[in-house]
């Protein structure tokens, strides 16, 4: 997928663990997915981000690999995210010679200043609410952080996310954010496919 065909930030930006998630939500339209593979061996990394790239591919939908920058490279990924870190540790140099796109994790004024030196793609800020997720040694940030990152990055775009739902939406974008990256919403819900299309018809109507 060349730069000039790259579907843009989507308003809804879904993270899922695994191609078994990906293979569920992407036909339903979703158009930006970050998959975010935890404890597995390089083998079997590249072998998911193979089989995400060809859903992604099938369906015009834009993968987003989570932190494993070096099989970003060798699989022909062409977006990244990246946590603090890893962007301590990634050869970015590489990565932008690669023409590959990337995505930075924020929680404070360091790390935004971190990211911003990396001249990153998109910034994203979090955990805006609570978050059951994991352990986060962040406390919520709330809306007003995003008007304060709003305004330190210009027309970078910027994506909230942590404890983001339906219903609190509109006040995120209100606060500035482009994108909501969600996580917990979909995967605890009795239907996921079901709050993914309420998902993307809620960023549509925006």
């Amino acid at each position: 997928m060349t730069s000039e065909q790259q579907p843009k930030l989507a308003r809804f930006y879904p993270i899922v663990p695994d191609t078994g998630w990906l293979g569920r939500i992407v036909p339903l339209g979703v158009k930006f997915v970050q998959l975010r593979i935890k404890d597995a061996s390089s083998a079997e990394v590249a072998a998911e981000t193979k089989r995400a790239l060809a859903i992604c591919r099938e369906h015009n939908c834009q993968l987003v690999l989570n932190d494993y920058w070096e099989t970003a490279l060798d699989t022909g990924a062409d977006y990244i995210h990246l946590g603090q870190d890893d962007l301590r540790t990634a050869d970015l140099e590489a990565i932008k010679l690669a023409g590959i796109k990337i995505g930075i994790s924020t929680h404070d004024q360091a790390e935004l200043g971190a990211a911003l030196a990396a001249e990153p793609d998109y910034v994203a800020l979090g955990p805006i609410y609570e978050t059951k997720l994991k352990a986060m040694p962040w406390a919520p940030q709330g809306l007003e952080k995003i008007g304060e990152w709003r305004k330190k990055l210009g027309g970078l775009p910027l994506v909230a996310i942590g404890g983001l739902t339906p219903e609190r939406a509109a006040g995120v974008f209100e606060a500035g954010a482009d994108s909501l990256a969600v996580i917990t919403d979909f995967f605890t819900a009795a239907d996921p496919e079901a709050r993914v299309l309420q998902w993307l018809r809620l960023s549509e109507a925006r």
